[in-house]
């Protein structure tokens, strides 16, 4: 299903999606200060661009996703990285094989096995760095995500319990719970950007969350739908931009 889900338009993710991800990106690998040799795994690691970025500063990178053929992007952009398909609840590394950890949405409140495991493959006094959304509905990009709720009622609700990391102090409890050491969490900057509706509705239906709305409502009619949502946001000689709440917290492994 996570394949079928984020896989099957993993060339469109990976050009039109993930690029947009950047300033997280760049944002959290600041505040770890990644240096040379520091090996590093990201998990739910996507296209893999996280990883590239942190080559960039020297990093010996792993990386792991459920989606075998976002996976094959990420061993395409790095070729030299350890990437694996897999299940983040059952990682293939031995304990204590990494210094960092980071994972950008990729963990939520739904997954807390994944933090037992993310904790094993650490060494004593690693660092995991972990993203979350924040508030989406109030946020001034949240109407870019509004197709999202065309999926079953079930589906969104599902969809609303695994980004309850994002809310005062639930994060910080379901870090510190499983043995981290939490610092005070942080803002991430986050923008989505498109040149015009019918790049966003392409854009975005390569996501996990616009395939369970494809599911409810067919692909042509959820594009159909994305296009003229959009419309009536365009700004002449501007982009269509949309600003996501998004928090970051680093937890040391105690």
């Amino acid at each position: 299903m996570v394949d079928e889900g984020w896989g099957r338009r993993a060339v469109d993710f990976a050009v039109l999606c993930e690029p947009h991800n950047c300033r997280e990106y760049v944002a959290v690998h600041q505040r770890l200060a990644i240096t040379a040799g520091q090996r590093l795994l990201d998990v739910a690691c996507g296209s893999g661009l996280a990883i590239e970025l942190a080559r960039i500063q020297g990093a010996i990178c792993a990386g792991m996703d459920a989606s075998q053929r976002l996976a094959a992007v990420a061993r395409d952009r790095n070729p030299d990285s350890d990437i694996r398909v897999g299940d983040m609840q059952a990682m293939p590394w031995g304990d204590e094989t990494f210094d960092i950890v980071t994972s950008f949405r990729g963990i939520w409140g739904t997954t807390p096995t994944a933090v037992d495991e993310v904790r094993r493959v650490l060494v004593t006094g690693g660092r995991f760095a972990m993203t979350v959304w924040g508030d989406v509905s109030k946020s001034p990009g949240g109407w870019m995500m509004t197709p999202f709720r065309w999926a079953t009622e079930s589906k969104v609700r599902h969809q609303a319990d695994m980004v309850a990391l994002g809310r005062p102090g639930i994060g910080e409890a379901f870090l510190t719970e499983r043995g981290f050491d939490v610092a005070k969490r942080f803002e991430v900057p986050f923008v989505i950007e498109f040149p015009d509706p019918e790049a966003y509705a392409r854009g975005l239906a390569a996501t996990g969350p616009a395939f369970e709305a494809i599911q409810e409502v067919g692909e042509e009619e959820f594009l159909a739908r994305m296009t003229a949502h959009a419309t009536d946001r365009v700004r002449e000689g501007l982009p269509l931009r949309g600003q996501i709440q998004l928090f970051g917290y680093i937890a040391t492994k105690v």
